[in-house]
């Protein structure tokens, strides 16, 4: 049986008319990856009675909606609600986001440091690897009997010759930002993110079975801000997330 992942928020930076920021959940094994403002969306699939949000990093533009979290869980029965970061991020995100002068009632909820081969609900497990980026961010891969995720983002990835190709090897489906068009790599090097071909030459090194682009420039509102067609000559199962969509895997 196909799990479901919904996009809450596929944009990068700041949200749009269009797109919000990252946050993409699974609403049957109450999994959150990343807590971009699109986290407001959560409340409509949340169906558990845990909740498990893990982050990449402590960048506002994916950690804003962990300040959604009172609405979101509002008249929900839930058992336990854990966040989960390197231990770093979860020290930022407790002194800076979550000051008394910036937001002023604690969350209620647990943050706990990430752990390798963590368990997860469904007989799978997760792991994380380092990714390089300005202040240090993470990429997750998550596997069950039967299904495999890797999610990156925030990352200037050199190609198929990228540190995590062997983390996200053979992934069922492989989320991976792609921030700029070919042509703005000196742009993508001093912001620590991703330009397309790039992008399409890790897919296809760590030969995942699918592409989904996430985290795109919010100064584009096209349809297609990253070069589609070009991707798809070096990757062709390759599709740009669109929020509110739901992926099957």
């Amino acid at each position: 049986m196909a799990m479901k992942l919904h996009l809450l928020g596929t944009a990068g930076y700041h949200p749009t008319q269009r797109r919000h920021t990252a946050c993409f959940m699974l609403p049957e094994l109450g999994i959150v990856l990343d807590a971009g403002t699109g986290m407001f969306r959560a409340r409509e699939f949340l169906t558990t009675t845990q909740l498990d949000v893990y982050l990449t990093h402590a960048h506002l533009d994916h950690v804003m909606g962990l300040t959604f979290l009172f609405d979101v869980l509002a008249e929900k029965q839930m058992q336990r609600v854990t966040i989960h970061a390197m231990p770093d991020k979860l020290t930022a995100i407790d002194q800076h986001l979550l000051n008394e002068l910036i937001f002023p009632v604690k969350l209620p909820y647990e943050m706990r440091p990430l752990v390798q081969d963590a368990p997860l609900t469904g007989g799978g497990k997760l792991r994380h690897f380092p990714l390089v980026h300005p202040g240090g961010s993470i990429g997750y891969r998550l596997d069950w009997p039967g299904h495999s995720l890797a999610y990156v983002t925030d990352t200037t990835t050199p190609g198929a010759c990228a540190s995590y190709i062997n983390e996200i090897r053979g992934a069922d489906l492989l989320i991976h930002e792609c921030y700029f068009p070919d042509g703005m790599e000196k742009m993508a090097q001093l912001t620590g993110h991703s330009c397309a071909t790039p992008v399409a030459n890790a897919a296809k090194a760590a030969g995942v079975k699918r592409l989904l682009l996430v985290h795109m420039n919010p100064q584009s509102e096209a349809q297609d801000p990253i070069g589609l067609p070009g991707i798809c000559k070096i990757f062709p199962n390759v599709e740009i997330a669109q929020d509110e969509a739901v992926v099957e895997f």
